[in-house]
């Protein structure tokens, strides 16, 4: 297993950059060749998040929040399934933002996302987030620029409240290719029990892929930070995308130095406690056996 190589360095946003996605090699595939090569070290660090988890939701001092994010086809919802499933759902969460509600509409466009950020000892996964509202709103022409500016302002004022109040933040774009796409879109036509997945909007919506990608570029950069930094994830191979999500989660929950909070109780008198009813439970049963 490649201790030496970190992903979250790699594939980290750095403020103050700004992030040209065509610069960025969405087939790259880091030292492995293959998904089976992979396999060891996505089940290593998979195994990793489900132990940081279990302190997490122990220590009760901190959440942590994952944003995913991606043009259509990126892998969303494969990276929930593969990376996330090792999570107990007692203390994980997942959130799915769709095109919003009329009562939605009526409010400022965070409204109806700070209910669903994570208390203290969970993880939340937001399926679309925030963002979809300097993105989507954007290209479409739904607001100005002054807006979607502004916007960017209230994100990063948002965000910053919750670093403030022990959320650590993970944002992740899963960058893939056009090509990629156009075969994933395929993949979906060609597999029944895809096909539910095809909508009308996914073709109409490769005509402003550039527009697409000016504005994620735009969004990202302008809303990266030490406290909620972005990663830009190569995604063409899903593999390598599991692989490099889940290792950045994993280090960065080892990183906070978590520990199980101590007994809230006397343990020696537990203990006693423990072994006087065990004593008694082999007398009842040695009482019954002779009453037989």
């Amino acid at each position: 297993m490649a201790k030496d190589v970190h992903y979250s360095d790699k594939f980290r946003v750095k403020p103050g950059h700004k992030l040209k996605l065509k610069k960025v090699d969405a087939g790259f595939k880091g030292h492995h060749e293959t998904e089976e090569a992979a396999a060891a070290e996505v089940e290593h660090y998979r195994q990793k998040i489900a132990k940081m988890q279990s302190l997490l939701y122990a220590e009760r001092k901190r959440s942590v929040l994952i944003v995913l994010q991606a043009l259509d086809a990126g892998g969303k919802d494969g990276t929930v399934n593969h990376v996330f499933s090792v999570l107990n759902p007692q203390g994980a969460r997942v959130v799915g933002f769709k095109q919003p509600t009329a009562e939605e509409l009526a409010h400022d466009f965070l409204w109806r996302v700070h209910p669903h950020v994570p208390i203290t000892g969970e993880i939340a996964l937001f399926n679309r987030s925030h963002y979809e509202d300097v993105l989507v709103t954007r290209v479409h022409k739904l607001i100005d620029k002054e807006t979607w500016v502004d916007r960017y302002k209230r994100i990063r004022d948002f965000e910053e409240l919750l670093a403030r109040n022990g959320t650590h933040i993970l944002k992740f774009f899963l960058h893939i290719s056009a090509a990629e796409q156009l075969a994933r879109f395929a993949q979906r036509l060609d597999d029944p029990q895809r096909n539910w997945k095809i909508s009308e909007s996914d073709y109409a919506e490769r005509a402003y892929w550039d527009d697409h990608i000016a504005a994620f570029e735009d969004a990202i950069t302008a809303t990266t930070a030490k406290h909620a930094p972005w990663f830009v994830i190569p995604s063409n191979h899903k593999w390598f995308r599991n692989l490099a999500v889940s290792q950045i989660i994993a280090d960065t929950m080892e990183g906070l130095h978590m520990a199980y909070p101590q007994p809230q109780v006397d343990l020696t008198v537990i203990r006693r406690k423990y072994h006087a009813a065990e004593r008694a439970e082999r007398r009842g049963k040695r009482r019954r056996r002779k009453r037989r």
